[in-house]
């Protein structure tokens, strides 16, 4: 069978299992989801015997140390899993609620309420978990989704995908509300992107070059989740060791995610003291420093300098961009030129600096002394997310159920006609 024709039964079915969605209570969504997080408890073995099996094959492919990151599953992970499914159930359902009411002087009342967007398509690669978050979160807010998982990645989606699909069955209802294409033909990615009136919206997740490509080829709207350039600027009055602790917290407790720091901006009035303390901790976690001239002549030693290409690098791993500045102004402006509108964040005591940072700084999660390693949908308490937007339209940010709906008006009237 051609990809087309593959691709045509894959969106009619999950289609289909949009009508089903549609129609499905609040109570009988969330039995659904509880019955997804016991199945996927009930198949942790098979689940990490299919993972094992990845990460087998990626090893042998030279994978870097932050791919095999994101797609290792263990015991803590599937409960992580396990854990989220349980707060999205656990979240309001968001369909059918009136966003606003309208009173017109002729007796018409007209609301506007929210409704599921249909079918989505998630284009991802080596995060299996994604399977999961997609699945539960795109089910509570009534849309069908379709799951193109990378092939590093496929034995674990099956294996997650198979137990979700068993509580759906469990439960009675049709299956097709998430389909799985199991088939990792590139050919499927490109007509899911040409599936204009059969997937109304495509997401992808994953690193740059797989986000352009989408962008760039797809006819059906797409959300997009560019590269996390985030950026930590330690004031002239920070708490140096808030500062610290921010800082290495954000680029070494998880580097290979898109919420981790890949540059620290530090004014030079504080530069001396603090660059040395952090510097030593960052190294003894195995962070590579790449620094501007100032932070090179500071630090010395195994600092390597670093140019515009290395500031506009999300490196998803144990590498570090440091630059001196001069005033709050340039440490915007630096954010500006080399950021990617995803997360960045201030460490100061000063409320006024504060202000303007993030009155000036226009990224989807601007933070005020803490870790921009928060960003993100379970820590922002939406269950999950689908992704995060760096988008402006139709959302931002972490992207939870109620990012996943539309709205429609509905009037009401009692004979009304337009004279």
């Amino acid at each position: 069978m051609s990809a087309r024709k593959v691709m045509e039964d894959i969106t009619h079915r999950a289609r289909q299992g949009a009508e089903v969605l549609s129609l499905l209570s609040e109570k009988e969504k969330n039995g659904i989801l509880i019955a997804m997080a016991e199945e996927l408890d009930n198949s942790r073995d098979e689940i990490k015997k299919k993972n094992a099996e990845d990460i087998k094959n990626s090893e042998g492919k030279r994978a870097s140390e932050a791919f095999i990151d994101r797609l290792k599953l263990d015991d803590k992970r599937i409960d992580g899993m396990c854990r989220m499914i349980g707060e999205v159930a656990g979240l309001g359902d968001p369909i059918g609620s009136v966003i606003e009411k309208i009173e017109r002087p002729n007796g018409l009342l007209i609301e506007k309420v929210r409704v599921p967007i249909g079918v989505i398509g998630i284009i991802y690669e080596a995060r299996p978990n994604v399977t999961a978050e997609c699945a539960s979160l795109c089910l509570k807010s009534g849309n069908a989704v379709i799951l193109r998982g990378g092939s590093g990645s496929i034995n674990s989606n099956k294996a997650i995908f198979d137990a979700l699909k068993r509580a759906v069955v469990r439960c009675g209802y049709n299956d097709d509300m998430f389909v799985l294409v199991e088939n990792t033909d590139r050919k499927l990615v490109d007509e899911m992107l040409v599936a204009e009136g059969k997937i109304d919206l495509i997401m992808p997740r994953g690193g740059e070059s797989l986000i352009r490509e989408v962008t760039n080829k797809s006819k059906v709207p797409v959300i997009k989740h560019y590269k996390g350039i985030c950026s930590i600027y330690v004031d002239s009055e920070a708490d140096l060791e808030m500062a610290e602790k921010i800082c290495l917290n954000a680029k070494v407790q998880r580097p290979g995610v898109c919420n981790a720091m890949e540059t620290m901006l530090v004014h030079i009035s504080i530069a001396g003291v603090f660059l040395p303390k952090i510097a030593e901790k960052l190294k003894n976690a195995g962070v590579r420093i790449k620094g501007c001239s100032e932070t090179v002549k500071i630090l010395g030693g195994e600092t390597e300098k670093a140019d515009k290409v290395d500031f506009a690098t999300e490196w998803l791993d144990l590498v570090l961009n440091i630059r001196i500045v001069n005033s709050l102004e340039e440490a915007v402006a630096h954010i500006a030129e080399f950021g990617s509108d995803h997360s960045d964040a201030i460490i100061t005591q000063n409320e006024k600096h504060a202000e303007e940072f993030v009155r000036r700084v226009d990224s989807s999660a601007v933070y005020v002394n803490a870790s921009t390693r928060f960003t993100d949908g379970g820590e922002f308490g939406k269950g999950a997310e689908i992704g995060i937007s760096t988008d402006r339209l139709h959302a931002r940010g972490p992207m939870g159920l109620e990012e996943l709906t539309t709205y429609k008006y509905v009037v009401h009237g009692n004979g009304q006609i337009r004279g």
